[in-house]
Parts: C-alpha cells; sequence; structure tokens
C-alpha cells in the first residue's frame, strides 16, 4: 500500500477516530487505527469495541491496501508533520513514512485482524437542528452515572413522542432532562445511548443551522456529518422509571436570578469542596436565599434575592450537583420547586418545560 496526503488532513483525521480507540484493552487491534487506500481516498477507522469513528479525506493512491497503526503514537508523530506532503508505504509489518528529506518507520498490524464496523443503521431516523442536538447533550449527559456498577445509567435514554425528542440521564444524585421539537421521523425510538457517544457527537457537530440525522437500528445508532461517520452500539437492559420520581406540587417554589445564585453558589464551594460531602446550605426566608458553607477552614455566608411562594425551608446539596445544574442553564431566571429537607430539589425553566434537574438533598446532623 502507498498513497500521498496533506499532513494537515491527516492530522485533522486522526484527532477525531482517536477518540474512539480503546485505552484499556487487551487486544491491541482496538489500540489502533485502520487506514485504507482507494480510489484516491484515504479512510481512517478506529473502535473501542463500542464506539466507531470512521473518517475519509483526499490522497493520491499509488498501490490500494490496509494497514493498522498504534493510533495514539500515530497522533502524535502526524500532529508534527502538518506543514508537510506525507508519503507513506506498508512494507510487511512496517510502514514507511516520508516527509520532506526524512524518513520515519512505525510498527503495523494486519488490517483482516480489525473488527468489522456495522454500517448498515437506517431502520428508524430522526432530524433535528445541530442547535438543537448540541443542547439536549450539553444539558444531559454530565448527568450521566461513570461507573459500571449499572451501566444503563452510564446511559442517556432518547425517547421522541408526538414531534418531540427527550434526552434524560441520571446517576442515582440527580437527574437532567430535556426536550426538543425535531424536524422528522420515520417512528417512535426509545433507546439508551452511551454518554461518551453522545459528547463525541456534540464534538463533531458544525454549524448550528445544519440539521442533522440520527439513525438507529436494533441496538445501534450512526450520524454521519461531513466525511465523518460515527457508530455506537447501544445499551440493552430497563432504564430507570422516572415517571414517579419528579414531585407533582412543591410546598415551597422560588424564582431566582440564575446567575446571582449561580456565583453565590461558586464562592460557597470553593470552601465546601474541602468537605467530602461537598456541602452547601440554602436557607430560604421570605425574599432571600441565604447560600453558606461551613468547613474547618472558614465560612462563607451569602444571600440572594429571590421570589418565595410557600413556606420557608432550608435544605443541603451537593456544590457540584448545583453548579453543573446552573451552568448548563442559560436562562435569565430558574425556578426552583422544594417539598423540605429531606425531599428532592427541581430546577425548571420559569415558563415551559424544556428541561428539569432534580438534585438530592444531603442529609446533615441537626
Amino acid at each position: 500500500m502507498k498513497f500521498v496526503c496533506d499532513g494537515t488532513d491527516l492530522s485533522d483525521a486522526l484527532m477525531k477516530v482517536t477518540k474512539a480507540c480503546s485505552a484499556k484493552t487487551t487486544n491491541p487491534i482496538l489500540e489502533t487505527v485502520k487506514l485504507s487506500a482507494a480510489n484516491d481516498t484515504l479512510t481512517l477507522t478506529a473502535t473501542d469495541g463500542e464506539l466507531a469513528i470512521r473518517k475519509k479525506i483526499r490522497a493520491e493512491v499509488l498501490d490500494e491496501g490496509a494497514f493498522c497503526v498504534p493510533g495514539k503514537y500515530f497522533a502524535d508523530f502526524i500532529k508534527r508533520l502538518e506543514n508537510e506532503q506525507i508519503t507513506m508505504t506498508s512494507e510487511e509489518s512496517t510502514v514507511v513514512i516520508r516527509y520532506g528529506d526524512s524518513v520515519s518507520s512505525m510498527q503495523i498490524l494486519s488490517a483482516d485482524d480489525f473488527p468489522a464496523i456495522e454500517t448498515d443503521v437506517n431502520e428508524n431516523r430522526i432530524e433535528l437542528s445541530a442547535k438543537d442536538l448540541k443542547e439536549l447533550i450539553a444539558k444531559t449527559t454530565f448527568c450521566c452515572a461513570q461507573d459500571d456498577s449499572r451501566p444503563v445509567l452510564k446511559g442517556c435514554l432518547i425517547e421522541t413522542k408526538e414531534g418531540c425528542v427527550t434526552f434524560t440521564a441520571l446517576d442515582g444524585y440527580r437527574m437532567a432532562v430535556c426536550k426538543k421539537n425535531i424536524l422528522s421521523m420515520t417512528g417512535d425510538i426509545r433507546i439508551i445511548c452511551p454518554g461518551r457517544t453522545l459528547n463525541e457527537i456534540s464534538r463533531m457537530l458544525g454549524s448550528d443551522e445544519e440539521n442533522i440525522t440520527v439513525y438507529v437500528q436494533k441496538n445501534m445508532l450512526m450520524v454521519s456529518i461531513e466525511n465523518t461517520v460515527l457508530t455506537s452500539r447501544l445499551y440493552e437492559g430497563e432504564f430507570v422509571n422516572v415517571s414517579g420520581i419528579v414531585p407533582r406540587e412543591f410546598q415551597s417554589e422560588v424564582v431566582v436570578d440564575k446567575n446571582a445564585l449561580d456565583e453565590s453558589v461558586e464562592r460557597a464551594a470553593v470552601l465546601a469542596r474541602t468537605d467530602k460531602n461537598s456541602i452547601v446550605v440554602f436557607d430560604i426566608r421570605e425574599d432571600s436565599m441565604g447560600v453558606s458553607s461551613n468547613t474547618s477552614i472558614g465560612k462563607v455566608n451569602e444571600s440572594v434575592k429571590i421570589l418565595l411562594e410557600g413556606k420557608d425551608v432550608t435544605i443541603a446539596l451537593n456544590c457540584k450537583y448545583v453548579s453543573e445544574c446552573l451552568g448548563a442553564v442559560s436562562d435569565e431566571k430558574v425556578r426552583i420547586g422544594l417539598n423540605g429537607a429531606v425531599s428532592p430539589c427541581v430546577v425548571t425553566p420559569v415558563d415551559g418545560d424544556s428541561y428539569l434537574y432534580l438534585i438530592l438533598p444531603v442529609r446533615t446532623t441537626a
């Protein structure tokens, strides 16, 4: 196999596809990028067995073929050749890399051992704007679980119904829900997509003005953007039934300036993070919300103006969960619903139901 390509094009493609290379595996082929050259096109593919990314770039193909290179090291090396015209020739177990007056080589593996990637994923599809897809992902995936104790919670539940798509993520301590209108669909879907997959899709998205089609078939999802195709396995199993988790009524409802609350929480969090539970206490009385943290290092006590309907209430929450929730919201004001110190805190828009965040309180000793 032999081809000539632009160093910048190759480096940019490698930066995209190596996101799918496995970081921890007993199978070396999953740490590689497969390079296939044919018809004046170089195709780069990487997979960790769950997520796969394929990218095509232009190349002058002098001899067709395919081989696999160590993804991380190859990408790091090519990044330093972005201003070069690169010629690559495979020779048995090595690839010879020529650029300028220099020659380097790297060990390669046989492309025959690289896993087959499913690309016929078109049973169902939904179409929505790139802007809305970015927002759905940004507003929810940070609530996906990070551990393997319940694998489905590492994913985001995606459901379509009556022209809307809803993303739901939870980790056992907090939950995020976001809803958007879709442009078209072939049928309702209900899938659990890995949070990592959705974050990689978000990185691929370009202009907010373009429309994106998401294809779903059985346990697979696929997105094609320009010359990049991402496919991913979906999680199997039952997602948590969230219908009974969110309270229907609240004893206390607060409307507050989002930025003012966020800034106050961030200051209190500087000290709160030194404590094991990262607790910030919210003391709601009439027209003000006290925001405080009390640790061995020091104390923070602040007050934020609010509009309160209902009872006074005091609740302790994890500062990280509150900060990430407020950071995902772009509204000027938010509504907070509470039912006492031991019931969930619920954050929603002042008007509408486009998003919802639920945070479980931290029990404190009196």
